[in-house]
């Protein structure tokens, strides 16, 4: 039996996918390349090019593979774009999920994690964002992905033997191998090291706010620990153990974005001075979760220091570079 992978050829996806290898479970790949990568897809790892969009194409693919279940991770997910493309945000994640759930239903696939996002809170008006915390999205990416989260809960109607968990992402950084590496244009790894490499000084959205140092707070984690947890909530749902209906993948503590340029300079070994800018409308002060619950069902643990983060993004970004 195996697991399909929506979305395996991205960033996250991709790191899944290693961990399922390297748990014994056969993992299968659907990706349309949209931001994903060929050449992250191993290759003896069964890869299907397509959209989720296509249920044919999804449904066939379920069938062809004997496949147990799905690790959802295909999506448009630029919270900033999604405000100016909201159509397109929703037609990938929200219709595209339907898409996949009904492949799903046809085949008789009834084991389900979903790649959730943080974004669902919104701006929580706590220190430490919990389960409980009431989702209150502020952008069309946020809201699809809560949307998601609905789906996930009502297959549960329709299908008696339904099994489903959504695991919900803060700020995942990190290389689990050279090969693999975060390609994102919005992500602030990438974005810092694009900057240094250009000899260009990275820029700090604001500095006045109510945090230690006035830089923003956020909850930074390593991709391999995320996919480690990917791993155990399918392996728990063909166990038949229950699972929560969501998790947050935090770290509890959190590293403002002054913490994370000066690890970056001092791994990196560039001197550099981040520029300062003014605060962009929207960004919170401080957003950090729990993650007490996924550490008692899904393995979670962060297994990686901050320094180590950047230090396993750095020499893959740098790979890549070469």
């Amino acid at each position: 039996m195996s697991w399909l992978v929506t979305g395996g050829a991205g960033y996250i996806g991709s790191h899944v996918v290693q961990a399922f290898l390297a748990a014994g479970i056969t993992p299968v790949v659907i990706d349309d390349l949209s931001s994903g990568h060929a050449e992250f897809v191993p290759a003896d790892v069964g890869f299907v090019q397509g959209s989720i969009l296509d249920t044919d194409l999804v449904t066939r693919t379920l069938r062809d593979h004997g496949c147990e279940g799905v690790v959802h991770l295909a999506g448009f997910k630029y919270a900033g774009v999604s405000v100016r493309e909201p159509l397109h945000t929703y037609d990938q994640n929200v219709t595209g999920t339907v898409s996949l759930l009904r492949a799903m239903h046809v085949v008789g696939v009834h084991n389900y994690v979903f790649s959730s996002s943080a974004s669902v809170y919104g701006t929580p008006n706590v220190d430490l964002v919990t389960e409980q915390t009431p989702t209150a999205p502020e952008s069309p990416y946020g809201q699809t992905k809560l949307i998601g989260e609905w789906l996930a809960a009502d297959m549960a109607a329709v299908d008696h033997d339904w099994r489903y968990t959504n695991l919900r992402y803060f700020n995942v950084v990190g290389s689990g191998s050279d090969q693999l590496y975060d390609t994102s244009p919005h992500n602030l790894f990438p974005i810092v090291f694009d900057a240094l490499l250009e000899g260009r000084a990275p820029k700090i959205f604001g500095n006045d706010y109510p945090t230690p140092d006035g830089t923003c707070v956020r909850d930074y984690v390593h991709v391999s620990d995320l996919a480690t947890s990917h791993v155990a909530a399918a392996q728990a749902m063909v166990a038949g153990r229950d699972l929560g209906t969501a998790y947050n993948l935090g770290s509890g503590d959190g590293s403002s974005v002054a913490e994370i340029m000066s690890a970056i300079a001092r791994v990196t070994g560039i001197d550099f001075t981040p520029e300062i800018a003014p605060r962009r409308p929207g960004d919170p002060a401080r957003i950090v979760a729990n993650g007490d619950a996924a550490a008692r069902d899904l393995d979670w643990q962060m297994r990686h220091s901050l320094d180590e983060m950047v230090a396993s993004a750095w020499q893959a970004r740098q790979a890549h570079s070469s």
